[in-house]
């Protein structure tokens, strides 16, 4: 039967079942059971709903909100995770436990206070990861694609970045300042946008290493460099990720074959353990997942961690012998910056988030959520809400949607339960734009989706508007927040309150903060 026969029959069912006048044309949804599924029987009852309500309103009733100090604060970023990505990802680790999905919470979805933040930055209605960066880590909205900077810097503009007057400075930087420790956790590369926003100050991204520097004199200094050799980037107690290439002379060769990318000659690996024998310290550079582990005992005062010539590989495709989880480098980066008597300020990316995205692989963009989800548990079961903020947030949306009237249970990753007007299915998820776009036929028929593999890794979901890589979305993104002052963190408020809220909870950086009295 041809698809435009099928698609016939359909609308011929559909105007037999529901005469004209008592069809709602914007909810056309299937006809449900009426039988919920096996295990939620007890869903029948109304005082199963009622009974749930008043203990979640019980658990809110117990809990006190810690006001003193926050010694330590942990600041999680999901790279691209939006709502309906978070909403996705808790619903694929509910099925993944054996459950319908819709039910289960990931771990920072039980922290006591949620906000919304605003992403725009000051040229851009939708963001990028470097003037959000920017905006969430050094307190001040900037230009898309640069970092660190007012927005008094264009992006690419060689001279404006060079200026001081131009930089902003960072939560990190704020913390050092503090006589508090620093570092930095990322599954993408060190140097790339996010985990650059705490160190950085440059007009260009992607100005990682000196090959990428696109100016004569001044010459600005790439990213890598920065990290090095300048404040604050060289008193980071931590610093773990990926991204050895931008380290490296072209004419080297990495651990695991990744040719370097630098013009100028130098091994900045090298010089950063130089640059640590000269200061008398105790340090370590590591390049795989035993060397990690081997140090979490007792790591050293300096621990430089580069997993990947360029950023690691999706934990659903790593080597689990050379690629540490973001749990595993979680709670070595805490174990080390505990050390502190005074506190520590750690920021940990789960990056490669968005990285799935733009290329629609929904799959593994919800699973490095998960990942992300079990790296924040590991965080809060070695700290103390009475003395640690933990913040959880996301720097931009992305464009994937779920959508259709799927019956509960229904797996998050694969075909709605009902088919579009040609009468082809479709699945729950798809994207605004990206590589997933697949061609109509000419007679305008849609490339039926579940002839896929659509349960492979690499599987692209459906985009609407094709495009070599997805596009972010403008949404606001949700803010989970742990510890003293988290109730700060509630409402909806620009992104460039986030590290103000941090600073004035641990009473360090820029006033007002909780240890000062604000003026009325």
């Amino acid at each position: 039967m041809s698809r435009v026969l099928r698609a016939s029959l359909l609308l011929v069912v559909v105007a037999l079942a529901h005469p004209s006048h008592e069809v709602d044309v914007y909810h056309k949804m299937l006809r449900g059971s009426g039988t919920p599924s096996l295990g939620r029987e007890a869903e029948i009852d109304p005082q199963f709903w009622a009974s749930e309500a008043r203990a979640a309103i019980e658990a809110k009733l117990r809990r006190t909100e810690p006001t003193g100090r926050a010694r330590n604060v942990v600041m999680f970023l999901g790279d691209g995770m939006s709502v309906p990505t978070l909403t996705a990802a808790r619903t694929l680790l509910g099925q993944r436990q054996g459950a319908s999905g819709e039910e289960a919470q990931l771990e920072f979805e039980k922290f006591p206070t949620t906000g919304l933040s605003k992403t725009y930055c000051v040229d851009a209605q939708i963001a990028d990861s470097a003037c959000s960066a920017t905006a969430y880590l050094c307190g001040s909205k900037a230009n898309s694609g640069t970092i660190g900077v007012s927005a008094a810097v264009p992006r690419y503009h060689c001279t404006a970045a060079t200026d001081s007057n131009n930089h902003v400075h960072s939560i990190a930087d704020w913390a050092l300042s503090d006589s508090r420790d620093a570092g930095i956790v990322t599954t993408t590369r060190v140097t790339h946008a996010s985990p650059a926003g705490t160190y950085a100050h440059t007009a260009n991204r992607d100005w990682e290493s000196d090959t990428d520097v696109e100016c004569e004199e001044p010459r600005p200094r790439d990213i890598a460099l920065q990290l090095v050799h300048d404040h604050p980037g060289d008193k980071f107690k931590v610093i773990l990720g990926g991204g050895r290439r931008e380290f490296l002379p072209n004419t080297v060769y990495d651990e695991e074959g990744t040719q370097g990318r630098r013009s100028d000659g130098r091994n900045l690996i090298e010089e950063w353990q130089e640059n640590k024998k000269t200061l008398n310290v105790s340090y370590q550079y590591i390049w795989n997942r035993k060397q990690l582990l081997d140090t979490a005992s007792d790591p050293p005062e300096f621990l430089l961690g580069l997993f990947e010539g360029s950023h690691m590989q999706y934990h659903m495709q790593a080597d689990p012998d050379t690629e540490p989880t973001l749990a595993e480098l979680t709670e070595v980066a805490i174990r080390s910056l505990s050390r502190n008597e005074n506190g520590f300020f750690l920021f940990v990316e789960g990056g490669r988030i968005d990285h799935a995205h733009h290329d629609n692989f929904a799959q593994m963009a919800l699973d490095e959520t998960i990942q992300m989800s079990e790296a924040v548990a590991r965080a809060a079961s070695m700290l103390s809400e009475e003395d640690s903020l933990i913040v959880v947030t996301a720097d931009h949306a992305h464009v994937m949607n779920i959508n259709g009237y799927t019956a509960r249970g229904s797996s998050i990753i694969g075909p709605s339960d009902s088919v579009g007007d040609d009468a082809v299915p479709y699945l729950t998820l798809s994207y605004g734009n990206g590589p997933g776009f697949r061609p109509h036929t000419e007679a305008g028929v849609r490339e039926d989706i579940t002839e896929n593999d659509y349960l492979d890794v690499m599987f692209r979901f459906e985009a609407l508007v094709p495009l070599d890589e997805e596009t972010h979305g403008g949404d606001d993104v949700a803010v989970f927040s742990r510890g003293p002052h988290h109730s700060m963190f509630s409402g909806l408020y620009e992104q460039n309150h986030i590290p103000h809220l941090m600073a004035y909870a641990a009473c360090l950086g820029p006033p007002p903060n909780a240890c000062q009295t604000i003026s009325t």
